[in-house]
């Protein structure tokens, strides 16, 4: 069982799916979020963008009804991704939003209308910053190779820096549900996770930052074993090459998505989905196309993750299926779709009252019967689920709810 912090932050284990938007000035190269890194663009090039970034369509309106129509309950925005770029009107830097054409606070529209509409909103920070004369882009990791000309890197100045922009994020912005730090530094500095804490009570730390944080946040993998021993947010993008907008993008099906997040939700964890918008704003139609129809297969089975319990039926092979139970249901999550017409369920000698295949609302027909592997030693009746549909052609992972009348005794 998870443990839970018996404060604010538990909203965490309730609203488990959630919206991450990666987006900033890199969006008009097409390319990738590391553009300035990847491809070792000096500085004083890259940060021309800035010149160029005027997203005249963007309308946080529009982004918050693709979260609902995904059925996502928070967001996490990425404020300053590593390139330094502030999203905000920060008052310790001129790189930010209101210095461009556009002029506007993005996060201050964010933020209202998502509050105004009842999302968590989430801030991402980076830990790198190829952009601030203080930072150590040292050729380290998501560093610069060399530190820009005219930098003088400080650690103690840059965390002074950081704490700043920290203060204005957590007090000029409402409500803020989850800090995302990424690029852990190596380095410890609990007075900026303690400021987090003092300013924001509700909101969950990462474990990626200048201090142990609130929840772990496996990237693009899923982890070994049946569950997590302490609150975990896995994070995806529906794009395979980058996590910002990026033209002619690889994109992963639904069906895999539906895959990856219903292996990580059963094992006890939130889960993360990530869509880049492009230079003027715009979620890409596929992007839209995507959490739409992964959205589609959420809310159909969304009860079967909700306040449940990672379960292990007695003698089931989870080759077969994984179980999630909430009291006196069973729900049955089939990854890899349906291999056979029929499962038996060894450790059930009692019918439900119900099976019912949530995709679609349909009954799932069921019986006991004596099983031939195991009657030499069990001859009890055990339960049969059948007539599943193994031959059709499957766009969603399908579950089955079971709901027994009594007390399950395994």
């Amino acid at each position: 069982m998870i443990p839970h912090f018996n404060d604010a932050r538990d909203w965490f284990f309730q609203q488990r799916f959630g919206m991450f938007i990666h987006w900033g000035i890199y969006a008009v190269k097409a390319f990738h979020e590391q553009y300035q890194w990847r491809l070792n663009i000096p500085s004083a090039e890259y940060i021309k963008l800035a010149e160029k970034f005027d997203p005249r369509q963007f309308s946080p309106e529009v982004w918050l009804d693709l979260c609902q129509d995904a059925g996502m309950e928070y967001i996490c925005f990425t404020c300053k991704h590593h390139d330094g770029f502030c999203l905000w009107d920060s008052k310790y830097t001129d790189y930010n939003i209101t210095h461009t054409p556009y002029g506007q606070d993005i996060l201050a529209m964010l933020a209202k209308a998502c509050h105004r509409r009842g999302i968590r909103l989430g801030i991402y920070y980076s830990c790198p910053d190829w952009h601030c004369p203080f930072s150590l882009n040292f050729g380290g990791d998501h560093q610069l190779l060399q530190p820009n000309p005219g930098d003088t890197p400080d650690l103690l100045k840059y965390v002074a820096y950081v704490k700043n922009q920290v203060r204005e994020l957590c007090s000029n912005y409402g409500e803020i549900a989850e800090f995302f730090w990424d690029i852990p530094p190596g380095v410890n500095f609990s007075e900026l996770n303690a400021l987090i804490r003092e300013l924001q009570p509700a909101a969950l730390i990462n474990d990626r930052g200048y201090g142990p944080g609130d929840y772990a946040t496996p990237e693009r993998y899923i982890p070994d074993g049946s569950g997590f021993s302490r609150p975990t947010e896995a994070c995806q993008s529906v794009g395979r090459r980058s996590w910002g907008y990026r033209y002619n993008e690889d994109y992963y099906s639904p069906f895999y998505l539906m895959q990856s997040i219903d292996r990580i939700m059963t094992m006890g964890g939130n889960y993360l989905l990530n869509v880049g918008p492009d230079a003027q704003g715009l979620i890409p139609c596929e992007a839209q196309s995507i959490l739409r129809t992964v959205g589609c297969w959420y809310k159909k089975v969304r009860e079967s993750f909700e306040n449940c319990k990672i379960y292990c039926l007695p003698g089931q092979s989870t080759e077969d299926f994984l179980v999630t139970r909430r009291e006196n249901t069973l729900y049955l999550h089939f990854l890899q779709g349906f291999q056979n017409s029929g499962y038996i369920l060894p450790a059930c000698q009692t019918l439900p009252q119900q099976a019912m295949l949530l995709n679609t609302g349909e009954t799932v027909p069921s019986e006991l019967t004596i099983v031939p592997q195991i009657c030499l030693t069990s001859p009890e009746p055990r339960l049969h689920l059948f007539g599943l549909p193994a031959e059709q052609p499957l766009a969603e992972v399908p579950v089955i709810r079971l709901d027994f009348a009594e007390d399950l005794p395994y």
